[in-house]
């Protein structure tokens, strides 16, 4: 019954999808605001067409909650379905194949900024809950909470989840804002790191400078911010902020053997990602480094003339963007007081220099034994045909944290990506495949977490 309602309304589960994706529901930027209301009330009205009841846009501080539920008995399990309807910047736009914003469909993968992050993952949900109501086959209760917010930080989410804790009750929360192994090697996956954002400011002269007159003289902020950013890791690409590893988790030989069971090649990643070889800290295999240790990466730099041609000049500032992704136990409020008091302790006399904290989020373990992650793995092994594989990612989701903190819990996060949907960056995409198979999933998990809750 299920299969056939999908296989009947398939064309129009995706229509839907390139419609909201034709709004450009950029949280980041100013100008974009009308899109993103815009997006919350294409939302509305598609739960309400589901048959969702109650739903509403809940204004905050920031962009709008959608919010809505199906309350259909008490006695049954509540799910709490999280997603976010805003997306990343899409520049640089001249490296995009096809307009961002003017989905297009090549080869079985949908073509757009926020395809697979995260309007594709977070619309197989709503398109999941209209088939479950239309077919009589709703198994839980269900509440929908899909913000705007999320690529800026969920700036205003704790907010609302704090002055709505009895609206939010329920029994687990469900996330499709992450990824899988490979469409032949489904994923469930069990961590995430956090995150510590911010930007520098380096400043020298009081004025830009004619870097004939001036040069040597005068400290360039761009050769200084430089040289400070390449000294924040050593020769094995260690971190080396002081007391930055004191709470690392270092998991055991055995954990890391297990970890290791995961499909992985080596050589297709590098080609995938047109690479010479591997980078990363010592003693680490790939895999390790991008999931259960902790990172530092510039985002961004720029300063003095980039336009076209020559301007020569020792620019007045400098600035970067700069992250750090963490792990069990370490908070994003240690690790931000520790790279602020290092950032400034290194500057050299002749430059000033301003450290910004921007947002952070706590890194998360979800268990494995509980009985919504043994029914995501039932629903997945019963569409795919083989059990899910559990994995820690590199990513984060802060929300995730904040959730067992302020509502007591877990999440389950259920995700359909691949590394290959260029998430954040130009020619993002999500595969037909992907998005239907998540439709089909996702049903089998009510069903399964009803039978064994």
């Amino acid at each position: 019954m299920i299969n056939q309602y999908i296989n009947d309304n398939k064309d129009r589960f995706v229509n839907e999808l390139l419609d909201m994706l034709r709004i450009p529901s950029v949280s980041a930027d100013a100008k974009f605001k009308a899109d993103v209301l815009r997006n919350a009330e294409f939302l509305k009205e598609r739960l309400l067409e589901a048959g969702a009841d109650n739903v509403e846009l809940v204004e905050t501080a920031g962009n709008p909650v959608v919010y809505g539920e199906k309350m259909v008995d008490p006695s049954l399990p509540t799910v709490l379905v999280y997603g976010h309807y805003d997306v990343q910047p899409a520049d640089p736009y001249e490296l995009w194949t096809s307009p961002p914003f003017e989905p297009v469909i090549k080869d079985g993968k949908i073509y757009a900024r926020g395809a697979c992050d995260d309007k594709g993952q977070m619309y197989m949900h709503v398109k999941a809950f209209e088939t479950m109501v239309k077919t009589g086959t709703l198994a839980c209760n269900v509440k929908f909470m899909i913000e705007g917010e999320e690529e800026v930080g969920s700036v205003n989410l704790a907010t609302f989840v704090r002055e709505n804790k009895e609206r939010l009750q329920g029994d687990v929360i469900l996330i499709s804002d992450t990824g899988m192994l490979g469409n032949d090697t489904p994923s469930i996956t069990t961590g995430l790191r956090g995150l510590s954002y911010h930007e520098v400011e380096v400043t020298g002269p009081n004025r830009d400078l004619h870097s004939g007159l001036y040069g040597g003289a005068v400290a360039n902020p761009i050769n200084i911010l430089c040289k400070m950013i390449a000294s924040l890791h050593d020769e094995n690409n260690h971190i080396t902020i002081p007391g930055f590893y004191d709470n690392v988790d270092d998991l055991s030989a055995e954990e890391r053997a297990e970890m290791a069971r995961a499909p992985f090649n080596l050589e297709k990643y590098k080609k995938a990602l047109d690479l010479s070889d591997v980078h990363g800290e010592g003693g680490y295999v790939t895999m390790e480094r991008n999931s259960i240790r902790p990172t530092l990466d510039v985002n961004g730099i720029w300063g003095g003339y980039t336009g076209e041609g020559a301007k020569t000049v020792i620019p007045s500032k400098a600035y970067a963007k700069i992250s750090m992704r963490l792990v069990p136990h370490q908070t994003s409020e240690e690790i931000t007081v520790k790279f602020k008091e290092h950032f400034e302790s290194i500057a050299p006399a002749g430059v000033k220099v301003v450290v910004k904290p921007h947002h952070g989020g706590e890194p998360v373990v979800t268990p494995t034994d509980s009985i919504a992650y043994q029914a995501a793995s039932k629903a997945y092994e019963d569409t795919f045909g083989v059990k899910p594989i559990p994995v820690r990612s590199g990513g984060s989701i802060p929300i995730v944290a904040m959730f067992k903190s302020e509502l007591g819990l877990d999440s389950v996060l259920m995700g359909f990506g691949l590394d290959s949907d260029a998430i954040h960056s130009p020619n993002e995409n999500f595969g037909l495949f992907n998005y239907m198979k998540g439709i089909e999933t996702i049903p089998l998990f009510y069903k399964y977490f009803a039978e064994m809750k």
